[in-house]
């Protein structure tokens, strides 16, 4: 039987309502919660949205704008860091704008929070607060040289253990060294001493404050702990990461690391309709997720299925360094006399990204989600293994030298089994992830929480279920990462107090998808696709790299 089959006669997969509380009992007062509201920056990989949630974490108003992709070479990938900007002040006007339509009052908003793509990095002058560059996005591969070289470099062994992270192109850090070493204008600034550096929470926040007006040069834990330059204990940078990357801190501004949620530290709106609003929180997007699942206490983990797929594990108060693969990182800082707490990350680069591959690219649908039903169009993959490997594979294999390749293709083959191949991948390396945090980790995860675009697709969600073995948790209003950031903000502000007053937000509706086939027909396509993936290794070589330009 393949992957999902149990449904194929059923394409919309009915999973079963989730079993709430039944005692009656509620820590939250939602009448006085829904008197306060805030305000959530989402600004992700392909979109920009901003979210008004009341505080029983409810939307009541939102608008979203689609940005430039901005793909100069293969494997270049790159934002305009001034349209990134644009796009959040149009999304914070439209949406307040809505939110007052509706008979609300803009001072009823009590805080802002921020969630942004990650390693994703800007470069800006620090005397006129112009960007230098285009903003290299995430998915970038451009370092893949630079990975090579520092690689063989003296102290490369220290480096996971210092910061959590595996060189690879994927971090922060070589994207600011090639634009040191191949950027003019970047090369100059920091020579004289007036560069700038920032991931998206930063720039952002930089602008929000009125740029050189207040200069707030900031980020939060969870971001600065995707640079590679952060030591994970001290949650500073660390000198000895800055030398090995050849980094002078006399001559690039790093921004200051504070909590993740603070009442101080990120500054106010300076412009626009929410001026004088304050910013009070601000996480990663994935971390936002994670505090958007209600992942408070460690063993819990959520799987958020956006641009790519990013699936994090609390593990508490104390990193865990990998042995198999898998990233740590800061999962959320709440200050307060609050120790940092730490996650388990598995990062998957294409997931939604893959469907819109299909779609933009091949023409095999007209919308997004469209998807579930061309892959519902067919009862199996029909032999078909695609390992979407567009920027190499992240975690838990960790190569750079695979590209996007299709296994089992025949004259029997058509869209839908493709289709189908292209949800199973995220699927499969899911798995992958889940059984590395298990070794790691020493225990098994008993349950799944999910989130983000392709989470929607009940085919989708139902075959994760069957390929990991365990139920998956959905929740009925699926925006967990710009909650996250709310409730970070709101935190700071007072509006909740204690981690017990989050535990019923977002707690209403949730589905759960159960596996409906068995353990051994699972194992068997996991291990086919293991077969794919030893097979798309090595497709890239340091002589021939398809024509993609080398650092």
């Amino acid at each position: 039987m393949s992957v999902a089959n149990a449904s194929a006669n059923n394409p919309e997969v009915q999973p079963k309502p989730k079993e709430q509380l039944t005692n009656g009992e509620t820590k939250l007062d939602e009448k006085k919660l829904k008197q306060f509201f805030i305000g959530s920056i989402d600004q992700g990989t392909t979109s920009t949205r901003f979210i008004i949630f009341n505080g029983t974490g409810e939307p009541v108003a939102q608008h979203q704008i689609e940005f430039n992709q901005i793909y100069a070479h293969s494997g270049w990938h790159e934002h305009d860091p001034q349209e990134i900007v644009d796009s959040v002040e149009q999304c914070i006007e439209q949406a307040t704008q809505a939110f007052i339509d509706r008979g609300h009052k803009v001072d009823e908003i009590k805080a802002i929070g921020i969630t942004n793509q990650r390693e994703t990095t800007v470069v800006w002058d620090s005397n006129t607060g112009e960007p230098l560059y285009n903003a290299i996005a995430w998915p970038d591969t451009r370092t893949k040289g630079l990975v090579r070289d520092f690689k063989e470099r003296e102290g490369a062994d220290d480096v996971l253990n210092i910061c959590g992270l595996p060189l690879s192109t994927y971090p922060s850090s070589l994207k600011l060294v090639w634009l040191i070493e191949h950027v003019d204008a970047v090369k100059q600034a920091y020579e004289e001493g007036r560069l700038s550096f920032g991931t998206i929470d930063s720039w952002l926040l930089f602008h929000l404050n009125g740029k050189l007006e207040k200069n707030v040069h900031v980020t939060d834990a969870s971001n600065a702990s995707r640079t590679m330059f952060m030591d994970l204990n001290t949650v500073q940078y660390s000198d000895k990461l800055l030398s090995f990357f050849g980094i002078d801190r006399n001559k690039v501004k790093l921004p200051k690391i504070v909590p993740s949620s603070c009442p101080d530290s990120f500054g106010s709106m300076a412009a626009g309709i929410l001026k004088g609003i304050k910013i009070a929180g601000c996480l990663g997007d994935q971390s936002a997720a994670l505090v958007g699942q209600q992942g408070f206490t460690p063993g819990s983990a959520k799987n958020t299925y956006g641009t790519g797929c990013f699936l994090l594990y609390n593990v508490g108060e104390k990193p865990v360094i990998s042995k198999h693969g898998l990233l740590a990182t800061v999962a959320y800082d709440f200050g307060r006399s609050r120790k940092p707490v730490y996650a388990l990350e598995g990062s998957i680069a294409v997931a939604g990204s893959g469907v819109k591959f299909l779609m933009n690219n091949l023409g095999f649908i007209t919308h997004s989600h469209k998807i579930s039903e061309l892959a519902s169009s067919v009862k199996d993959n029909g032999g078909c293994v695609f390992v979407t490997a567009f920027s190499g594979l992240f975690a838990p294999y960790w190569i750079d030298d695979a590209k996007g390749t299709i296994f089992g293709i025949t004259q029997f083959t058509e869209r839908g089994h493709i289709a189908r191949a292209t949800l199973e991948a995220t699927c499969f390396q899911t798995k992958a992830i889940l059984d590395a945090m298990e070794l790691d980790s020493g225990h098994k995860l008993t349950e799944l929480a999910v989130d983000g675009g392709m989470s929607n697709s009940n085919l989708c969600m139902q075959t994760q279920a069957n390929i990991i073995g365990i139920p998956v948790d959905r929740p009925a209003m699926r925006e967990t990462t710009a909650l996250g950031a709310a409730i970070a903000a709101g935190f700071a502000v007072d509006i909740w107090k204690e981690f017990d007053e989050l535990k019923e937000i977002n707690q209403k509706d949730r589905m759960v998808f159960e596996p409906n086939i068995t353990k051994e027909e699972s194992e068997t396509m996991f291990k086919k696709w293991g077969r794919a993936v030893e097979m798309c290794r090595g497709w890239l070589s340091a002589d021939d790299t398809n024509n993609e330009p080398e650092s």
